[in-house]
């Protein structure tokens, strides 16, 4: 056997060796599994619904798909409500948050918009890149600002990925309810929209607020159950 060859086999068994890939001491490693709170938990089971979702999406099923996706977001708002209430909040909590947020709202989002609403290929491709590049530089914004306050009043720095989500929503309602109401007009309405998430906009986090949130998640809920089932 020849040195080189040797050396070739040698080379290769060190690149196996596992033990030389593992993180040496505990201060640089971070088992992500054990920093996971009960709020976190709560926030991957909006991850799996919104995944059930975006399937039902893609299915063809929009008004089963916009029940499940509300279901990712009472969950989303579970997480911090049980979060605060044991006082495990934690900058990672709030990256595993943010990480969700993605699949809860943007994601089905600009799936309703590319397999419902959208009249040309074309608009879905702008209007999709628009939703997910804004809302995830907003979310990226967030984690890194926090909440701004405002005389004793938190709100949020631009407005956020649920104003965005919802309005999607609400233009598949007046797409489906309103002949005149079109594809082309909810893209120019939402793309108009997305800078608003990394604008300077002071969007209040208030009872006010979710109240209205909760308010249109329920309306929403109805009107696709009446679609869904032939009532509208």
């Amino acid at each position: 056997m020849t040195n080189e060859l040797r050396e070739a086999i040698r080379g290769v068994r060190n690149r196996l060796d596992l033990a030389d890939r593992r993180v040496g001491t505990s201060a640089e490693r971070t088992n992500v599994l054990e920093q996971l709170t009960g709020a976190d938990y709560i926030s991957l089971g909006a991850l799996f619904v919104g995944w059930a979702s975006a399937l039902l999406f893609v299915g063809g099923e929009p008004n089963w798909a916009l029940l499940a996706m509300f279901g990712a977001f009472l969950l989303d708002k579970a997480d911090g409500w049980y979060a605060r209430r044991t006082g495990t909040s934690s900058p990672f909590g709030r990256q595993v948050d943010s990480f969700i947020d993605i699949f809860a709202y943007l994601v089905p989002a600009v799936l309703l918009y590319h397999f419902v609403l959208a009249p040309h290929v074309f608009a879905s491709l702008v209007v999709g890149f628009l939703v997910l590049a804004f809302g995830g530089l907003r979310l990226v914004r967030h984690n890194e600002e926090g909440f701004g306050s405002d005389g004793g009043a938190s709100y949020y720095h631009g407005t956020t990925v649920v104003h965005t989500n919802l309005l999607v929503v609400a233009n598949y309602f007046v797409a489906a309810l309103v002949g005149s109401w079109n594809g082309w007009i909810a893209g120019l309405l939402v793309a108009a929209a997305c800078p608003l998430m990394v604008s300077d906009y002071k969007a209040y986090k208030t009872d006010g607020t979710h109240l209205l949130a909760g308010l249109a998640a329920v309306a929403a809920v109805g009107l696709a159950l009446g679609l869904e089932f032939g009532y509208l």
